[in-house]
């Protein structure tokens, strides 16, 4: 286990390393072109989905490790494989690169705002927390530092970059296994006794998650292609981070709050797949 553990740090880096890869200025200056939808998924993704993850912890009475690795999924940014859902269900991928851009370095701050709050108010008022000022400088350079070394890299150097994502997308997914292994050794015993409620209440926040996204947006009036990037952005969650964050024994070092998002990684790809067909049943946006 302490093998293990000393290892997700490297885990988180080389997860960021492979989100960095993909990202080049660009993606942040696009922001100006399409300030509304930024605006608008942003607004769903820091503050509507924790009120909705909150209110899913309490109604159905989470235990708290439980509870606060639901609000840490919620907080989390969405990954690659949002833009790659996106683009299945004729999304408009631009955006969702901006807005994975945007939501990576904004979840920062909000992550361990949100993480710090759901500890105090689940796991009582005179814990130790643990995302204090400095355990938020180690999140910042365990995830800000892999991404910037990745755009530098696709910046000065494309075909270096290029021959790098194939090997860091494989050994992000061998990463990402690994510590799906390491949460059911670690909290099997939990996730037996909670797998029913628990895999209840993250199956509903994966579909309000995609919901959310796509109802707003479409009352915000965006377009279809927007809204579809936007719905994948905020109901796609980087379960990896979470997991990493959730195990880390320099951030929570709590297996059983890795459950949420491990069986949040496990399901996402059923739902996302059946959102995706389910808004281009009748018709391709326009």
């Amino acid at each position: 286990m302490s093998a293990l553990n000393s290892l997700l740090p490297i885990a988180l880096a080389i997860i960021m390393l492979g989100l960095g890869l993909s990202l080049t200025a660009a993606d942040f200056r696009r922001v100006l072109e399409q300030p509304r939808s930024v605006v608008v998924a942003l607004v769903c993704q820091v503050l509507l989905l924790p009120a909705v993850c909150f209110g899913l912890a309490i109604g159905f009475g989470l235990i708290p490790e439980l509870a606060v690795g639901l609000m840490l999924l919620a907080a989390s940014p969405g990954g690659s494989i949002a833009n790659i859902f996106s683009h299945l269900s004729n999304g408009d991928v631009a955006l969702n690169i901006t807005l994975t851009a945007v939501n990576s370095l904004l979840s920062l701050l909000t992550l361990p705002i949100v993480v710090n709050l759901s500890l105090a108010y689940f796991m009582g008022e005179g814990r130790d927390v643990p995302l204090q000022p400095a355990k938020i400088l180690q999140v910042f350079a365990l995830v800000l530092i892999p991404v910037i070394v990745g755009m530098v890299v696709r910046r000065h150097w494309p075909a270096v970059a290029a021959r790098m994502d194939r090997p860091v997308r494989l050994l992000s997914v061998l990463v990402l296994a690994l510590m799906f292994a390491l949460v059911f050794v670690s909290a099997r015993e939990a996730l037996t006794t909670h797998l029913t409620t628990v895999g209840v209440v993250v199956l509903i926040f994966n579909v309000l998650s995609l919901v959310v996204g796509y109802t707003i947006s479409r009352v915000a009036k965006l377009g279809k292609p927007q809204a579809i990037a936007i719905a994948f952005e905020v109901g796609i969650h980087n379960a990896a981070l979470a997991i990493t964050i959730a195990l880390s024994p320099f951030l929570l070092a709590n297996p059983t709050m890795a459950i949420p998002p491990m069986i949040y990684g496990l399901t996402m790809v059923v739902t996302a797949v059946g959102f995706g067909l389910l808004v281009n049943r009748t018709s391709r946006p326009a």
